[in-house]
């Protein structure tokens, strides 16, 4: 055998070697087949992992429930009265504190005015001239009929009377509406307007008061703090469900495990633009005196039972303008079903028409279900056989159909 045939047979020896040490002795793997997707169906395998991501629940009629609103506590503006003082001066005496109780007409402070002052001066200036113009008035008649002296001077004299009449009546209306005193003594007594309990005080000793100072709040707050009322920022969506005379459920942070008993008295007309709410009122009774004012609470509101259904809020998305379910047909079988539904309580959506009591949808997964529908409606039809050439761009190519349109779960709450 010459030299050249032996190098042959070598390099041949060494090649096979070679390739047999690159094969793999791996066993052949085990397929799983995909789902298939029909018009409205998709369709798994029974054995495939994909079912493993997907959460099917039953649905069921709607029930008593309760929805959570959240709310503080105010004075009952019925029973509250603001003092504020109508005459400029100094405190010189203070005689209610905060939490004393107190009557109407009972003194608060004790405020030294000029103003006051001079309102006492006036009234007494006018008791002055009435009586003077009274005993002109009588003189006048007495010479007058005497024919002493002419109508004229009469009539002059009665109008005198007339106006320092009209004059003292002003004077003491002024003086009542501050408070009457039998001296001037410049000292105006600030009197509560109400009974109830001084609830704050924003007024010391020797203050500076006067009447345009309301803006920094009033000097005396008094309230019947027996009687509360419940502020509720009630959602837009919920607002079908909060009506007047409604009982609702009152719990405070403050005070765990106590629920309080109160009933909507007032129901705005109005949606606050900013925050999307509706302003509403309940009043709740407080003889215990076991609840305060500025307290944050929650009030459950319930709900009566309909004929619709609850489904979860990820159960139903929005395809255009219509709301959609995958509903479980048959083990690994899921059609995408069209249904009436609106928003319900908080993570659920009322459906009204296109599923029955008993069904099972698809909670979680049913975006992921309607995007392989959507992908076997967008794929582009194969044609020509196995060689056949793609498209070519050209004035005869006709554009892609338009994808579907994109499907959004309903708004979670």
């Amino acid at each position: 055998m010459s030299p050249r045939a032996k190098q042959l047979i070598a390099l041949f020896v060494v090649a096979a070697a070679l390739a047999g040490c690159g094969r793999s002795a791996e066993p052949p793997r085990p397929t799983v087949p995909g789902a298939q997707v029909e018009a409205e169906s998709v369709v798994f395998p029974k054995d495939s992992p994909q079912l493993t991501t997907l959460r099917v629940v039953e649905v069921q009629r709607e029930r008593e429930s309760f929805v959570r609103i959240n709310g503080r506590i105010a004075w009952d503006e019925t029973r509250t009265a603001r003092v504020n003082t109508p005459v400029a001066g100094r405190v010189v005496e203070i005689r209610a504190l905060p939490g004393s109780a107190v009557r109407r007409g009972d003194v608060l402070a004790v405020i030294s005015s000029p103003d006051f002052g001079q309102t006492q001066s006036e009234a007494r200036r006018a008791d002055a001239d009435l009586q003077l113009a009274e005993r002109s008035l009588a003189r006048t008649r007495e010479l007058h009929q005497a024919g002493v002296l002419p109508l004229k001077e009469m009539q002059s004299a009665e109008a005198d009377f007339a106006r320092a009449r009209s004059e003292r009546e002003r004077t003491a209306a002024r003086e009542r509406l501050y408070g009457a005193s039998a001296t001037i003594d410049q000292q105006y007594r600030l009197t509560a307007p109400i009974g109830g309990v001084v609830v704050d005080r924003r007024l010391t000793p020797g203050q500076e008061v006067r009447p345009d100072q309301g803006a920094d709040g009033p000097l005396f707050v008094v309230s019947d703090p027996t009687r509360l009322w419940i502020t509720l920022d009630v959602p837009e969506i919920l607002t079908q469900e909060v009506q007047l005379g409604e009982a609702v459920r009152i719990s405070v942070p403050a005070l765990p495990g106590e629920v309080f008993s109160a009933r909507v008295e007032y129901i705005a007309d109005y949606i606050d633009p900013q925050t999307r709410m509706v302003k509403a009122r309940a009043a709740v009774d407080n003889t215990a005196r076991r609840l305060k004012a500025e307290m944050f609470v929650t009030a459950d509101v319930e709900v009566p039972p309909s004929s619709a259904l609850r489904a979860p809020s990820t159960a139903v998305f929005l395809l255009a303008d219509a709301h959609y379910a995958f509903v479980e047909e048959s083990p690994a079988r899921f059609v995408r079903r069209r249904i009436r539904a609106e928003e319900g309580t908080l993570g659920f959506m009322r459906v009204l028409s296109g599923l029955s009591p008993g069904e099972r949808v698809v909670s979680d997964g049913a975006l992921l279900l309607q995007q392989m529908l959507a992908q076997k409606a967008t794929a582009p039809k194969s044609g020509g056989g196995k060689g056949a050439a793609p498209p070519q761009a050209g004035a005869d190519a006709k554009p892609a159909p338009d994808a579907a349109p994109e499907a959004k779960t309903a708004p979670r709450r």
